[in-house]
């Protein structure tokens, strides 16, 4: 079992694009969602397919179980999403020793753009790079799993 520690904002500028890769299209939807689990189906490059399981109700670390699935078995989950599937584009910026992940979603939630980070500690300092906006660790509002159900939050 894996621990997931990670914190996410809001993208206020788009400088980061500079450091980026050219970034992965990743669709996922929720086929089960609850206060503090959640069961994804999430495809990347139309090449890969994973089934993830999250657990745990602290905002900063949940327990998360992730496995490799046949793309067909997620097509046939997909269509039994709650609510939409979420459609995004992933980059990654390694600064200051770690690596964010920026998030530039499309279809219902266009326009909105995240940046997580993961940590190996929930001690670690990572350094905040000037293109982030506000802090959402901890907002439920902004996590895939609200958004796929609610869609974009208002500010």
């Amino acid at each position: 079992m894996a621990k997931e520690i990670e914190r996410k904002f809001l993208v206020a500028s788009d400088t980061w694009r500079w450091g980026s890769d050219g970034g992965i299209l990743l669709r996922q939807a929720y086929v089960v969602a609850m206060e503090d689990r959640s069961v994804r189906v999430r495809t990347a490059g139309g090449e890969r397919a994973q089934l993830t399981i999250k657990i745990g109700k602290s905002a900063l670390v949940r327990d998360e179980f992730e496995y490799e699935m046949p793309i067909a078995d997620a097509e046939e989950l997909f269509s039994q999403a709650i609510g939409f599937i979420i459609e995004k584009t992933r980059y990654r910026v390694p600064v200051g020793g770690f690596i964010w992940e920026v998030d530039v979603y499309a279809g219902a939630l266009e326009g909105l753009v995240v940046a997580e980070v993961e940590m190996e500690s929930e001690d670690d300092n990572p350094s905040l790079p000037a293109w982030l906006g506000r802090e959402v660790t901890g907002e439920q509002r902004y996590s895939n799993q609200f958004l796929a159900q609610d869609g974009r939050p208002q500010e």
